[in-house]
């Protein structure tokens, strides 16, 4: 386990840019295309359809039940960015197009199906009221934001559902490399989605028991076989959270201002003894400069979500004040970093 102090490491230096002004100004003004053309391929399924054998536009068209111009014309586009392959007048798959199959063992279908979500892409597009009002753009759309509308529409909650265990696949082994889970007796997920983490911390840890704190309707959906996991079903705004030596936030407080990541905070705190443990996992934002993926997700979470992506100091900032010590950041060889504090 490596524990560095309460602060991020630097950024690092800027890169100089590989294009003409002009060509940076295009590209990125463009990649909306790009984006807009990934999601409909992932929505469509073309890499299940697509086997070790090269296909032709129209045997891929004809197998999507699509119009074959089309959908050539798009899959030359995700060639160019390194997404599939053109050979000849056939497509192939890379590195990189497996990743948006079904049965992949760490797919990115729905993940990549994500912003093409009415709720993401009309939020992302609403971009000027959240910087004009400091408000999500989800809004817009549902008077109780991102959340509230993924509750009143549950097939497109399970894509997110789906999107986010995708997500946490390749960020859990990291995590498991960089923290050593079994001092703890009891340790509770809050808003662990399926339990991806909650499973894989538990194989680390093998006398530990575990919680699974969800909404209702995430928590029905679960597979309650899993050995060693309670589920509990509730709103952390609300209900009382249980009672555990160790509390995981992956990727929860990012998604909220503040006000709410204190609110949720006092709730565990409100639950634990002193001296348990809170783990806040998530990207966090540089101390100085910039990072494209920490500014990608601030912006995502300006408009979808009304949440932001904080520093070190930030989170440890939370932590004080809502009733814990800081006691560091453990980084990992991914993107995700610990944040740890204990309840006073």
């Amino acid at each position: 386990m490596v524990t560095t102090t309460t602060t991020c490491p630097p950024a690092p230096a800027p890169q100089p840019p590989s294009a003409p002004p002009q060509q940076l100004v295009w590209a990125l003004s463009q990649a909306v295309v790009a984006s807009r053309a990934l999601h409909l391929v992932a929505e469509l399924g073309v890499a299940d359809h697509l086997d070790i054998q090269p296909a032709t536009a129209s045997e891929l068209a004809e197998r999507c039940g699509v119009d074959a111009d089309g959908l050539g014309r798009v899959l030359r586009l995700l060639c160019a960015h390194g997404i599939f392959a053109l050979n000849g007048s056939a497509f192939t798959h890379n590195d990189a197009s497996p990743l948006l199959r079904r049965d992949h063992p760490q797919s990115m279908r729905d993940f990549a199906r994500l912003n093409s979500l009415p709720v993401a892409w009309e939020a992302l597009a609403a971009l000027d009221h959240s910087v004009r009002t400091g408000t999500p753009g989800a809004k817009t759309l549902h008077a109780e934001g991102f959340f509230g509308y993924l509750r009143d529409h549950p097939e497109e909650a399970e894509v997110f559902g789906h999107a986010m265990a995708a997500k946490a696949r390749t960020d859990i082994a990291d995590i498991l490399g960089a923290y050593d889970f079994r001092r703890f007796d009891t340790i509770a997920d809050i808003g662990g989605g399926r339990g991806h983490l909650l499973r894989a911390v538990l194989e680390s840890a093998p006398n530990a028991h575990g919680i699974l704190f969800d909404l209702p309707e995430v928590i029905r959906n679960l597979d309650t076989r899993a050995e060693r996991i309670r589920p509990q079903a509730g709103d952390f705004f609300v209900d009382p959270l249980p009672e555990a030596d160790a509390y995981l936030l992956m990727e929860v407080i990012h998604d909220w201002a503040d006000t709410e990541a204190s609110a949720i905070l006092g709730a565990i705190r409100r639950a634990c003894r002193p001296g348990a443990t809170v783990l806040i996992l998530e990207h966090m934002a540089p101390e100085t400069g910039v990072d494209l993926v920490s500014q990608t997700l601030d912006v995502v979470m300006l408009a979808v979500t009304g949440g932001r992506e904080r520093t070190g100091t930030q989170l440890g900032r939370l932590l004080e004040n809502n009733g814990y010590s800081r006691s560091g950041i453990t980084t990992t060889a991914g993107p995700v970093a610990i944040v740890e504090g204990v309840a006073r």
